[in-house]
């Protein structure tokens, strides 16, 4: 007996921006508790199709349903997704740790513990006090991931989430991504590394001038 839950569906959608047809008729379905490859070149849809899903740019046809909630008639941005999409902005003059805290009150889930296992799941604990200006972008993204994680979302978006971060760094957060799938949580990532998606993904949806060509692991070799 098949017992999964789909918990995004994205059904037969189009974008125009202006003339141009930026995504073709997609069609996708995603599963509670697993992790799926979005992959093609730059230019092939992967982040405007994200941005689709988390409701930033409404779709020109067809629908996304999140937690059986259409994204733009029922629910402008689904309430359990959290995401990384293109470079994380952080407020310069704060610590990472005022950062978090702040973007924290705005939803009023969490508190200092939360906030504090996310940045040592990142590798951020002993940074945590250091103004964002002086990361680097390998720690700003490791606190983009932070900022995403420490709500315990159900659904998580990633944008090239290992961009700037070292072979100690990629390999924790494989770790920490593979967890939260055992938990439960549904993962869409996006990415340009072969190995990334072997080691990570259930499957895949492969994206060319905003069409699918392909579907499954295999596509990806």
């Amino acid at each position: 007996m098949n017992t999964s839950k789909t918990v995004i569906a994205v059904e037969n959608i189009s974008l125009f921006i202006g003339k141009n047809k930026i995504l073709h008729e997609i069609s996708m379905e995603f599963e509670e508790g697993k992790i799926y490859g979005v992959i093609g070149r730059n230019g092939s849809g992967k982040t405007m199709l994200m941005k689709c899903i988390c409701g930033f740019i409404p779709v020109t046809k067809g629908r996304i349903v999140v937690e059986r909630q259409v994204v733009g008639r029922d629910v402008d941005f689904p309430k359990d997704i959290r995401f990384i999409l293109e470079t994380p902005g952080f407020i310069p003059y704060y610590s990472g740790y005022r950062n978090l805290k702040n973007l924290a009150k705005l939803n009023r889930k969490i508190g200092k513990e939360e906030i504090e296992s996310a940045l040592e799941v990142v590798g951020l604990k002993e940074k945590a006090k250091l103004s964002v200006r002086k990361y680097s972008l390998g720690m700003k993204q490791r606190l983009g991931l932070a900022q995403a994680i420490m709500e315990n979302p159900k659904i998580l978006i990633l944008d090239e989430p290992m961009n700037g971060l070292d072979k100690e760094g990629v390999v924790q957060m494989r770790e920490y991504l593979l967890r939260l799938k055992e938990k439960g949580t549904t993962i869409l990532l996006a990415s340009h590394s072969a190995e990334d998606i072997a080691v990570l993904c259930d499957d895949t949806y492969e994206l060319e001038h905003g069409k699918i060509v392909a579907r499954g692991i295999d596509s990806t070799r």
